[in-house]
C-alpha cells in the first residue's frame, strides 16, 4: 500500500562525473581566447585569488572551472611540467 509509513523508501544520489583537469583547462582556455582574453594571465589571476570573476562565463567556462579545486589544477600543472 503506497504511503505506508512502515515501508522504507530508497533514495539514490547520482555521483557527479569526475572531470579531468586537462579537459577543463582546455575548455576554459578556448573560451577565454574566443572572448579576447589572455588565458594564462586570467588563469593565474584565478589560481592566486580564487576569484572566479577572472574566468569568463562564456560557454559555461566559469562554472566549469569551479568544478575542480584549485589545488587539483596546480597539481596537474606541476605534474605536466615536471614529467
Amino acid at each position: 500500500m503506497p504511503g505506508d509509513m512502515q515501508e522504507t523508501m530508497m533514495f539514490k544520489v547520482e555521483k557527479e562525473e569526475k572531470v579531468r583537469v586537462r579537459d577543463v583547462l582546455a575548455d576554459v582556455q578556448a573560451a577565454l581566447q574566443e572572448k579576447g582574453y589572455e588565458p594564462i594571465n586570467q588563469l593565474i589571476g584565478y589560481l592566486l585569488s580564487g576569484d572566479p570573476a577572472y574566468i569568463t562565463s562564456y560557454k559555461g567556462a566559469r562554472n566549469l572551472i569551479r568544478r575542480v579545486e584549485r589545488d587539483e589544477i596546480l597539481a596537474e600543472l606541476l605534474k605536466s611540467y615536471l614529467t
